[in-house]
């Protein structure tokens, strides 16, 4: 920021920048905390519902607690390219809104969601395939090798449903409304996610496949409540997928 600041004041960028310029705007300053505050906040419940799944997988034992620290740091990795599409989405369907072209941010939704899709049913394809030796990279244990790969062939799935809802809460922000992304998370999380994982740990406590089905249970619930949203603003002429005369 210190070396942009400097080339702007220096260098013939045509950018003139005062002490005035930095002063904050009111109405600038609203528009990007309604924005960014409920995108924010709708993270850190995310990583706060993940602490809460490693407790409940801490209580189960040593071995479910190792074996659950193992796949989500695979599908951490796994998930880059669908948690980038949320990014990409939010960046590119916002130029385009910008620039008047609706139905343009609206066809970046659907070919980013076609492609999150298809990623998603390849890599759970090859994880279920793999998923002992992906498991296997970073145990030599049986037991946690076992546990791990029941949990990843249930949560793998997961990366089909939150490759759509990442696309929809990118162009929803890009919309201004992120208010929806932070709704369908914590609906999810608190219906879904997090009771479902208590419940499967406490009802199947002899194999973590069933505790890891709730996060893509809960990715379709922000699925469904994302297209509900979706219809609603179409409906109310907020999104147009058609090109303008």
């Amino acid at each position: 920021m210190i070396v942009a600041l400097v080339a702007i004041r220096r260098r013939r960028t045509g950018i003139r920048l005062k002490f005035g310029d930095l002063r904050p705007d009111r109405a600038m300053l609203r528009g990007i905390l309604g924005i960014g505050v409920p995108t924010a906040v709708q993270d850190g419940c995310i990583q706060i519902a993940f602490i809460i799944i490693t407790v409940i997988a801490n209580y189960r034992g040593l071995n479910d607690a190792a074996a659950v620290g193992v796949v989500e740091k695979v599908i951490s990795a796994l998930f880059l390219v669908p948690s980038s599409m949320l990014a990409t989405v939010s960046a590119v369907s916002a130029q385009n809104i910008g620039a008047g072209r609706m139905e343009r941010a609206t066809k970046t939704l659907r070919y980013a969601t076609a492609i999150t899709v298809v990623y998603g049913i390849v890599i759970s394809i090859v994880v279920e395939l793999t998923a002992g030796s992906i498991v296997g990279l970073f145990t030599t244990d049986a037991t946690v090798i076992l546990l791990g790969t029941q949990y990843i062939r249930s949560y793998i799935v997961d990366s089909i449903f939150a490759g759509i809802h990442f696309c929809f809460s990118g162009f929803f922000a890009a919309c201004g409304r992120s208010y929806i992304g932070f709704i369908h998370n914590i609906v999810a999380i608190t219906l879904v996610r997090v009771p479902g994982a208590c419940l499967a740990s406490k009802l199947f406590p002899n194999t973590l496949f069933p505790m890891g089905v709730a996060a893509p249970a809960g990715s379709l619930l922000s699925v469904l409540i994302c297209l509900g949203f979706y219809a609603w603003l179409k409906r109310h002429g907020v999104i147009s997928e058609k090109a303008r005369a």
